[in-house]
């Protein structure tokens, strides 16, 4: 038994391992695929087989139905209702409401119609569909939020912003002013313009003080010219006076 292990153990002479470890030149693998060129890229996408998409039998989807949402009694009121407003009133801005009470829009409705404007309430939706179709459409963007209408049948802007000024809760945003466009700087610039009449007297002085300049340009020179002859008339009177006192003398 010893001697079988000592055999197994000591190797043989002239054995050799299992493993050997064998050197050989490689050569490194120096063959690279060649791109393909840009211009054959471009014609095999073009080229590119597309299989056409298989049709969907007949009833496997549902149909798409267009849905018209017909517009209530009351949203046609309002819009009719709007319409006059914006017909019948030549000063109309949009102001924002923020949280007033009912006894702050119960007094600012008293100082108003001292001036004769009035507030009008209208849903935002229905106002923004109304100036969709209409000349005034670009005041939309002013109708978010709590928002009400300041109108009057005549331009009060510079009344409008001396009685609003006394209520904070409400900002003046834009509006419309005899139908110009105008933001809440260009009301407030429209404000400090004056008024109708004096304008109206001014323009009448510089017609006036021009006609009457045009006037005397054009009286001038025959003014001039009747002057001229007035005066040699008196010149030849003279002279002829003279020669008579000197014929009689002698």
């Amino acid at each position: 038994m010893a001697a079988t292990l000592c055999s197994k153990i000591i190797p043989k002479q002239g054995w050799l391992p299992l493993r050997q470890s064998v050197r050989h030149g490689s050569k490194a693998v120096t063959r690279h695929r060649k791109p393909m060129h840009f211009l054959k890229q471009k014609l095999m996408a073009v080229t590119e087989y597309i299989p056409p998409k298989p049709v969907a039998p007949r009833g496997a989807y549902p149909s798409e139905t267009i849905q018209v949402t017909k517009e209530s009694g009351l949203a046609l009121l309002k819009k009719k209702q709007l319409r006059e407003v914006f017909r019948d009133n030549k000063m109309i801005t949009v102001a924002q409401n923020s949280a007033s009470s009912a006894e702050d829009l119960i007094i600012l409705k008293h100082r108003l119609h001292k001036h004769e404007i009035s507030i009008k309430f209208f849903p935002n939706q229905i106002v923004r569909s109304f100036l969709s179709d209409s000349v005034y459409c670009n005041l939309t963007p002013l109708f978010i939020g709590h928002t009400v209408l300041l109108v009057s049948k005549e331009p009060k802007v510079k009344e409008l912003l001396k009685t609003v000024r006394a209520s904070p809760q409400i900002t003046i945003l834009g509006g419309c002013v005899e139908d110009s466009l105008l933001s809440a700087q260009g009301l407030v610039s429209y404000s400090k313009l004056p008024s109708q009449a004096i304008v109206q007297g001014e323009l009448v002085s510089a017609l006036t003080m021009l006609t009457s300049q045009t006037a005397a340009l054009l009286q001038r020179h025959p003014t001039h010219l009747s002057a001229l002859l007035q005066q040699y008339i008196k010149q030849q009177s003279g002279e002829t006076e003279s020669v008579a006192t000197t014929e009689g003398a002698s």
